[in-house]
């Protein structure tokens, strides 16, 4: 008999907890299982508009914890579910005052317990793929906006891992894939039939994987362990430039994992200028950290309460959107603006949601109340920065990071 698996939704392959929700790449729609009780469901939410709302998504019955379910750019949720050893995928939609299902089709399993993921969602909003693992190999699916149901469009020889979209086209996929005991990141050319390259090899002995990207200034957040064998740090690169790759001291947090889940966008020419939104989980709970490359230290901010840990969303000018739900504010988002460029005080507001439908049972409605200023940060790290190495990217199609040796490494 074969056993299919759904990647578990608390999950991540570098340490941290997958994000509480998946938000579209243009910050209009999000999506996540809310919990009703003891039992879960879907849940969308329209961010586009002045305020936040919710609009609860309810089956015929209650969703399974690994049920994975994602925004799609018309204001439909994709969601995935495992049917009778299957991977079913189907779009839901508000209908009336229930919830309307379009089946797309099933996903047979590659292997025994091959794990089955989402990708983050794909620039545009109009399509949807899935990671599926097997023994040797890693299929990527198109799941949703496709031409007629689930359709494989990429095979890559290996186990992969990751997945972050390099362009505004939803076409360069970079996956972190494992061969012959070491994980170096490739790029995926969907546009090419699946067409795999090398995109980052900092020594032949060390793990590099890439954990975000924005396609605006080509800004990379990467994990290697290249400069403490045995040891993963995070550090960053540009994609299309000559400067190699640093890792700064001040992103080395002891006994806490960080992990990035958004930057900055359009700094088409100032990469460095970006704010990267970090996760940091240590032993007193998850916080919000704030970084630029051009900066040498990490401000730390309390998480709003109830916050969808992991999950948030810049805008250009320099505002984190962060999504919150408690049960007085089922649908929330906090804004943490960026000393600099804020036109109101730094700091954390809070944006209660609005009430929309009847919420379900166990779900309190949603209350106004005015925006209330958190505490500042904590102390921050002052160490310099460490370089590592890379090799120019072309910007139209990537190029691989060189492989050198560490003993160029410098400080600044």
């Amino acid at each position: 008999m074969t056993v299919c698996a759904i990647e578990p939704a608390t999950g991540h392959e570098n340490g941290a907890g997958r994000a509480g929700c998946a938000i579209t790449t243009d910050g209009s729609y999000a999506a996540r299982l809310a919990l009703a009780g003891d039992s879960f469901f879907p849940e969308r939410w329209t961010l586009g508009g002045p305020e936040p709302y919710a609009v609860p998504l309810p089956g015929n019955q209650p969703e399974e914890p690994g049920t994975e379910v994602q925004p799609l750019g018309d204001g439909r949720v994709l969601i995935h579910r495992l049917v009778d050893g299957r991977h079913a995928f189907s779009l839901l939609y508000p209908a009336g005052t229930g919830t309307g299902e379009l089946p797309l089709g099933t996903v047979g399993c590659q292997d025994e317990a091959a794990p089955l993921r989402l990708l983050p969602p794909a620039p545009g909003g109009e399509r949807a793929y899935a990671l599926a693992v097997g023994r040797e190999s890693t299929s990527v699916w198109l799941v949703a906006g496709g031409a007629r149901g689930p359709e494989r469009v990429a095979e890559v020889p290996g186990r992969c891992s990751g997945g972050v979209w390099l362009d505004r086209d939803g076409r360069m996929l970079a996956l972190d894939r494992e061969s012959g005991g070491r994980t170096k990141a490739v790029v995926v050319d969907l546009g090419r039939g699946g067409e795999m390259s090398p995109l980052l090899q900092i020594t032949d002995e060390s793990d590099d994987r890439v954990l975000l990207a924005d396609p605006d200034s080509g800004l990379l957040l990467i994990r290697s362990d290249a400069p403490s064998p045995g040891r993963d740090r995070l550090g960053w690169g540009v994609l299309g430039s000559t400067l190699p790759v640093r890792f700064p001291e001040c992103l080395r947090l002891p006994d806490c994992t960080v992990t990035p889940f958004a930057i900055q966008p359009g700094q088409m020419l100032t990469p460095e200028g970006c704010a990267v939104a970090l996760r940091v989980d240590g032993a007193a709970g998850s916080w919000v950290g704030v970084w630029r490359p051009v900066e040498r230290k990490v401000r730390h901010v309390p998480a709003p309460a109830g916050w969808l840990a992991g999950a948030g969303l810049w805008t250009a000018d320099g505002v984190l959107r962060l999504p919150y739900a408690t049960r007085s504010v089922p649908c929330g988002v906090a804004v943490l603006r960026m000393p600099g460029q804020e036109r109101r005080p730094e700091g954390l507001e809070v944006r209660p949601g609005a009430e929309v439908r009847g919420a379900p049972p166990g779900e309190l409605p949603a209350q106004r109340v005015e925006s209330q200023a958190l505490p500042g940060e904590l102390p921050s790290s002052e160490a310099p920065v460490a370089y590592g190495v890379c090799e120019s990217l072309s910007a139209a199609r990537p190029v691989p990071l060189q492989q050198a040796p560490l003993g160029r490494l410098v400080t600044k």
